[in-house]
């Protein structure tokens, strides 16, 4: 593995701001693979793939760097420690997972611009209670429509203040509610200004086109392995309107298993071979 750099720069004045190479990414046509990163390194193994983005998994930084569930465990702090050096790592634009918001809209507005200093160009917010679970853990409770709407709110008030991120606005009514009601608060959070649509969790290829026509706007789907929304590719997500389609746990689950098998060779055989992980380094290195 051979890492090079972040993408050189041109001079500052004339490099985009992350929300507005954001922007330009989100103006293109269909539905773009959104690989999702736990640290720098993994970050930066996005970007010289290919990717033109990524986002920072609040499932997967939480499992990465505390090596607990997704359940509201982690701080802010703490995500957005991690998010820096993700965000210094690579010149592609990051979208963070800001979960509940962290408290009441004050405290949803400080996220945001948070955020915006750590360098993100988008940060996602959204309606469960907290503390939050993973979006795929069955059904789940949301906070009532006003006390949503106050979240989507404070957010974009924060963007247009000069926070800068562009607004993820994410519901789980559908676990909790339903789907009537999960559509009704995407297009109240878009009335509201949001830059992202995000229905988590839709059962069936038939509830992930009714979320997208019901609600105009640039939505995003969350592909899981063994998760409760249909795994379809990118050109069948964008007939059905997606633009985004994010793998939360794609590089944390073959990462974990890399290195569970790497741990069994290296106990039943200690050798040489084991020992550097089956694959020489490009060059030496240590402890």
């Amino acid at each position: 593995m051979h890492l090079m750099p972040p993408t050189a720069r041109t001079p500052r004045g004339n490099v985009p701001s992350a929300p507005d190479r954001l922007r330009a990414l989100l103006a293109g046509e269909g539905c773009r693979a959104l690989p999702c990163c736990f640290d720098a390194l993994s970050a930066r193994l996005i970007e010289q793939a290919g990717f033109p983005l990524t986002f920072m998994s609040g499932f997967a930084v939480s499992a990465a760097r505390l090596a607990v569930p997704d359940a509201g465990l982690i701080t802010v702090s703490e995500m957005l420690d991690q998010g820096r050096a993700i965000c210094q790592a690579v010149s592609i634009p990051v979208i963070g997972d800001g979960d509940t918001g962290h408290g009441n809209p004050a405290n949803v507005r400080r996220t945001v611009e948070q955020f915006g200093r750590a360098g993100f160009a988008g940060v996602m917010i959204e309606d469960q209670v907290a503390p939050k679970r993973c979006g795929h853990t069955g059904v789940k409770e949301v906070v009532s429509r006003a006390e949503a709407l106050a979240r989507i709110r404070a957010a974009v008030d924060a963007r247009d203040a000069g926070a800068g991120p562009l607004i993820l606005a994410r519901t789980d009514a559908r676990g909790a509610l339903g789907l009537d009601e999960a559509i009704w608060r995407l297009r109240a959070f878009a009335d509201l200004g949001a830059d992202l649509l995000f229905l988590e969790a839709p059962r069936s290829e038939a509830e992930m086109a009714r979320g997208c026509r019901k609600v105009p706007g640039v939505h995003m789907a969350n592909l899981l392995a063994g998760g409760l929304t249909p795994i379809l590719p990118p050109t069948r997500l964008a007939e059905l309107g997606y633009r985004l389609a994010a793998y939360p746990l794609a590089l944390l689950s073959v990462a974990g298993a890399a290195m569970q098998e790497a741990l069994r060779e290296l106990a039943r055989r200690p050798d040489a071979r084991a020992a550097d992980g089956f694959r020489r380094p490009s060059h030496p290195g240590g402890l």
